[in-house]
């Protein structure tokens, strides 16, 4: 049984309980624990650490103090997975986090404990064991929480007269690292539309998010607690993805070669070299297949090993490139800038600008604009480099 048939089943269990939910008691919140069998979490206990790390970790948020470096060594028993239900989508100080999910590995399997706000005094209870779960962990895992759910939960911490320092971890925020790699494939990131396309998961009869605040405020109403059953079996899932997300993305960028599309290899590549793991984009940008993405990859490649001062290497790419009739004008321009100022071999910098108009005049583009801007760099870099070879240039 997979974790989806799982977590069906148990949310099955979950309804066939009486639905009115207990009178509130004087104090404490709803609580409701889960432990989903380990067998639907693969590899939950062998994260790639330093692929976490090139992953999840900005280099330059972390030395300008805007993020809290990772550990060395992340124990993946300390993260915490966590996930808000709340009365409004856009925030502000009215919006109120009235059900809290959060999860964590253990050795007897998954652990997922909601907490439910079933009324207005309830929320510094709710709050106040957020708190002292969050105050054990080492980091914590969102989809969007650096925007929302942390600046939320600190707004409310606040309110309440909670201390916020239980929040101040280090934060691995899936939703920024997913874009990163799968927006040039799939358009749109959210969570279910990841767990449908790199999880192989599909939800069915899932609340959408938009009905959330609605079903709260219709349960304040009625006081019938199977109003929340569906948000609870929602956030069960979210919660639940978190970990399966963060698994299967870790061994991407542990094993990109296992990708199986060249557009998140190249995105893999981007993102690497953007935090500053220069050798690491560079082996995503080689395993580029052959396709829509491949010139891209070795035009990338190429101007890397250049930053990199392997100004060889990047001309045999350049020159593979030509070969395969690959990169458009881009790899005649830049081994003409080679051959000009690296070798002071004119002539052969003026056959690769002579090269590149032929193939630019050949070429039928849409964008007319940028042809002719195209044509005009080539001329003035032909009739710049036929002066420099007469010697009327330095």
């Amino acid at each position: 049984m997979d974790l989806r048939a799982q977590l069906r089943a148990m949310h099955q269990d979950a309804v066939k309980k009486p639905s009115p939910a207990p009178a509130p008691p004087a104090r404490g919140c709803f609580r409701r624990d889960t432990l989903l069998p380990l067998s639907g979490f693969p590899g939950a206990f062998e994260l790639d650490t330093e692929a976490l790390r090139r992953m999840a970790e900005d280099p330059k948020a972390v030395a300008e103090g805007r993020h809290l470096p990772l550990p060395e060594t992340i124990d993946p028993k300390r993260i915490l997975y966590l996930d808000t239900e709340t009365t409004g989508l856009s925030g502000g100080a009215g919006t109120i986090a009235f059900e809290v999910g959060l999860g964590w590995l253990g050795p007897e399997g998954f652990t997922v404990r909601q907490l439910v706000m079933r009324d207005y005094p309830e929320e510094g209870a709710l709050l106040k064991e957020v708190a002292d779960i969050a105050q054990g962990c080492e980091v914590m895992c969102t989809f969007n929480g650096r925007t929302f759910d942390l600046p939320l939960l600190e707004s409310r911490f606040l309110m309440n007269r909670i201390r916020t320092s239980c929040l101040d971890k280090p934060h691995i925020d899936l939703l920024h690292i997913a874009r990163r790699v799968f927006r040039l494939r799939l358009g749109q990131c959210n969570l279910t539309r990841l767990e449908e396309a790199v999880l192989g998961q599909e939800r069915t009869d899932d609340l959408p998010g938009a009905e959330v605040p609605r079903r709260f405020f219709d349960y304040t109403k009625s006081r019938d607690f199977s109003l929340l059953e569906d948000v609870l079996r929602h956030n069960l899932q979210d919660i639940a993805s978190l970990q399966v997300l963060l698994n299967r993305m870790t061994s991407l960028f542990a094993h990109p070669e296992t990708a199986g599309h060249g557009a998140d290899i190249l995105s893999m590549g981007v993102a690497l070299e953007r935090f500053r793991h220069g050798e690491e984009a560079r082996d995503c940008y080689r395993l580029v297949p052959t396709g829509r993405w491949h010139a891209d990859g070795q035009t990338r490649l190429a101007q890397s090993l250049r930053r990199a001062g392997e100004q060889e290497a990047a001309r045999e790419v350049w020159l593979g490139m030509i070969s395969r009739r690959e990169g458009g004008i881009t790899p005649y321009v830049e081994l003409a800038k080679i051959y000009e100022h690296q070798d002071r071999d004119y002539d052969a910098a003026l056959e690769m600008t002579r090269r590149a108009m032929v193939l630019l005049a050949e070429r039928a583009l849409l964008d007319a604009g940028a042809v002719q801007a195209d044509q005009n760099a080539l001329q003035y870099r032909y009739d710049r480099l036929r002066r420099k070879r007469s010697g009327r240039e330095d």
